[in-house]
């Protein structure tokens, strides 16, 4: 064992958010991007493929609208990082 001092990769990241990502931004996307999944699979199983493209329509709309909503605030918020902590590791 090493006696030499840990570096901000060794140590726990500081706590996060208490709302365990239940955000506006969250619930909007999930329940769109979930509605878009749902016609699709309707689509399928009828075997009409517009119906297929309008649930996949859905889709993507439900993820801009959820990256819109975080961008405007009601998304989980970012942590600022520590001293000595590079960017990246923020993702």
């Amino acid at each position: 064992m090493s006696n030499a001092p840990y570096t901000a990769a060794q140590l726990a990241p500081s706590s996060p958010p208490g709302n365990h990502g239940q955000t506006r931004a969250a619930w909007a996307t999930t329940s769109i991007v979930l509605g878009g999944a749902l016609v699709a699979a309707v689509g399928v199983a009828f075997a009409t493929p517009w119906v297929f493209w309008v649930g996949l329509a859905i889709v993507i709309a439900g993820v801009v609208v959820g990256k819109v909503m975080q961008v405007l605030g009601l998304g989980q918020p970012r942590r600022a990082s520590a001293p000595g902590e590079s960017f990246d590791s923020l993702r």
